[in-house]
């Protein structure tokens, strides 16, 4: 039997070869939808999925979130005095609790006269920050909220505030270090009342347990408020996010008045 020539042998094959990469490039212009998140659908919030549902008790902050987080110069207690005067320390941070099952990862924080004395007393952020959750996640937590800080060396510190009664700011909002954020509460009446308040050094939210064999992401928040409080114990500044936020400024002092018609003398 007489072999076709070499060259329409080579033909033949070429033409296989590109209708077999035309099948290949085909195939690739039909892969699986890819769910449309933030700026490619105007419906759907930034960095979320356009169906299913959000478990927002646990996300990476956006980089609109992080460039919100406001620098925190200073760091109080939330309870109480600046310094925590008036309250009590129930259960400290990575205390063992081998009925909750590990080390708590919190400070329990009491008003002194124990008990449920101290529900629905204030609750202040504990340094300028961002609201980056408010909300229930569980019966047992009751109602919860994070807040996000820019320590003053660039550290991304997270405040979380549990058990509440009640809430007093949403997701979002700015708040000024020794605002009233919250007020004391149960848990749904889970515990006699008292603020669960965490410490965390995280990049998204992360409600977690109260109790862990590891650390995990916690600080201990009394050592880490003493930290950050930057002066003696009589020194308390303002917050310097409050001036920001007025709306309505208080009027000049005198050398403030003095120091603007100097200037405009000299302008003359």
């Amino acid at each position: 039997m007489r072999k076709p020539p070499a060259g329409i042998m080579v033909l033949v094959t070429l033409v296989v070869a590109a209708v077999l990469v035309g099948i290949v490039i085909r195939k690739a212009d039909k892969a699986a939808d890819t769910v449309k998140i933030g700026f490619q659908d105007a419906d759907v919030p930034l960095g979320m999925p356009a169906e299913g549902e959000i478990d927002h008790r646990f996300h990476f902050l956006s980089a609109w979130q992080v460039a919100e987080i406001p620098r925190a110069t200073r760091f109080d207690m939330p309870m109480g005095s600046e310094h925590g005067a008036l309250t009590y320390n129930a259960q400290k941070f990575r205390e063992m609790n081998a009925q909750r099952g590990g080390p708590h990862q919190g400070d329990d924080l009491n008003g002194i006269g124990g008990m449920n004395t101290d529900l629905g007393d204030p609750v202040f952020a504990t340094a300028d920050g961002l609201v980056i959750y408010a909300g229930e996640p569980s019966p047992g937590w009751g109602k919860i909220i994070v807040l996000a800080h820019r320590a003053p060396e660039g550290r991304m510190l997270h405040s979380m505030y549990a058990h509440l009664h009640s809430i007093g700011v949403a997701l979002g909002d700015l708040v000024s270090r020794g605002a009233k954020i919250a007020t004391v509460g149960t848990a749904n009446g889970y515990y006699p009342a008292h603020l669960h308040f965490e410490m965390r050094e995280s990049d998204g939210v992360d409600i977690g347990a109260g109790y862990s064999m590891l650390p995990l992401n916690r600080l201990d928040p009394t050592a880490t408020v003493a930290a950050y409080q930057n002066g003696a114990p009589d020194f308390l500044p303002p917050a310097p996010l409050a001036f920001a936020m007025k709306s309505d400024p208080s009027a000049w002092t005198t050398m403030e008045i003095q120091g603007a018609e100097k200037m405009t003398e000299l302008k003359k």
